[in-house]
């Protein structure tokens, strides 16, 4: 037979959770309660977050977002359905996430018989010449499709 020992207390900070057997005796199961919900934060952390962001020790880069009614990943190159690439950005002027089409053809021209063009960015002279043609030194707006494709090479 096992004993018992039920305080009616669990100690500050704590909060009863069950039972449980500890050495043979039957104690309370105190756990330590959580001041902050998982997803909160403090007042003090939010704060300090704020004036990192405002001071630009943190960038606020949000990695998902909502385009026509789907969760989508922001700023990540994927395999396009129009063309041979796409990418989902937030627009900074209106605040609109937007999605920009990139590369020749992809699966439309498949459709239409065009050979799809490769991209050759092993070849050191193809790629030098790629970013001198479409002036990638130049491209700094991500909301274009010439940024994505020199961001590629």
């Amino acid at each position: 037979m096992s004993k018992t020992r039920l305080d009616p207390n669990c100690w500050d900070g704590y909060k009863k959770a069950g039972t449980k057997m500890k050495g043979g005796v039957k104690v309370n199961n105190c756990v330590k309660v959580e001041s902050i919900e998982e997803g909160e934060m403090c007042e003090s952390c939010a704060k300090t977050m704020l004036e990192d962001i405002r001071d630009g020790v943190i960038t606020s880069d949000i990695n998902e977002a909502e385009y026509r009614g789907r969760k989508v990943k922001l700023n990540k190159p994927m395999r396009g359905d129009v063309k041979k690439f796409k990418v989902y950005v937030k627009d900074p002027k209106t605040g609109n996430v937007k999605k920009v089409n990139f590369g020749h053809g992809g699966t439309s021209a498949k459709k239409a018989g065009q050979k799809t063009m490769r991209i050759r960015k092993s070849n050191p002279k193809a790629r030098k010449s790629f970013r001198a043609r479409h002036k990638c030194d130049q491209k700094k707006d991500k909301t274009t499709a010439g940024y994505w494709s020199c961001k590629k090479w």
